[in-house]
């Protein structure tokens, strides 16, 4: 970082981040006795991360959920969590909760016996209870709203937010987006020709609020002005116009 006077340097747990994911789908797909189908706004959660599913009284999913064998998970459902600005492969990560369905107030709910969080850094298995007891980022859901007003109408700030960046990191950079935020800090992506990279911006203290996250970001903006800009985007930027 170009400024080092951050003291907070945490991010989301992997149990939050499962949940934060959950929270934000808006699609499932889901596998059962061997069959496979994607519901679309079908899934709502409760508290304790239980998903309740709204399937037609014909789908292969209540057959499943009364023929299987006892003892065993009678279905995985998939969640992807997809960027909400357009960037180099969007999907940042991809949850997988497996466990028994069972029918509930008309429809079928599965509680994870199994939860594992797929990102980039690899594959995490969450402790059930965790899980459970977990809650999502306060900014889950407004995090999507954020990140493309960002990107839409402040490619300014995103600019200047560069100048925290190790200026290695930004070494045949062509372009620079916003591609996730929670309470812990902001997450750039940094695209070149035929690669890319992500770099953590942390909050000084975490935002619980979206009017904790506005100060949070004005701190950010204000130490990317004291720093000096990054010569090699500078210069990348340059060439691109000629």
């Amino acid at each position: 970082m170009g400024d080092d006077s951050h003291g907070w340097r945490a991010a989301p747990g992997a149990a939050e981040r499962a949940r934060s994911v959950l929270a934000v789908a808006w699609s499932c797909a889901v596998t059962a006795e061997g069959s496979r189908e994607e519901l679309v706004g079908a899934h709502t959660v409760t508290g304790d991360g239980r998903v309740l599913l709204d399937v037609p009284e014909d789908s292969a999913l209540r057959a499943a959920a009364i023929c299987a064998p006892r003892g065993e998970p009678s279905a995985v459902l998939e969640f992807a969590d997809v960027a909400p600005v357009p960037v180099r492969k969007r999907i940042r990560s991809r949850l997988w909760l497996a466990g028994w369905l069972t029918p509930e107030d008309g429809g079928l709910a599965l509680r994870a016996t199994r939860v594992v969080l797929r990102q980039p850094s690899g594959a995490v298995v969450v402790d059930p209870d965790e899980f459970a007891a977990a809650a999502p980022d306060p900014l889950a859901l407004a995090e999507a709203r954020l990140l493309t007003h960002l990107a839409d109408c402040h490619a300014d700030a995103v600019e200047r937010l560069t100048r925290l960046v190790e200026p290695a990191s930004l070494h045949g950079a062509v372009r620079v987006q916003p591609l996730a935020v929670d309470r812990h800090g902001l997450t750039l992506r940094i695209e070149r020709v035929r690669a890319h990279g992500d770099v953590r911006l942390p909050f000084h203290r975490p935002a619980d609020t979206v009017a904790q996250l506005t100060e949070r970001m004005h701190v950010l903006l204000g130490q990317a002005s004291a720093a000096v800009c990054p010569r090699a985007l500078q210069r990348q930027r340059a060439d691109g116009d000629r």
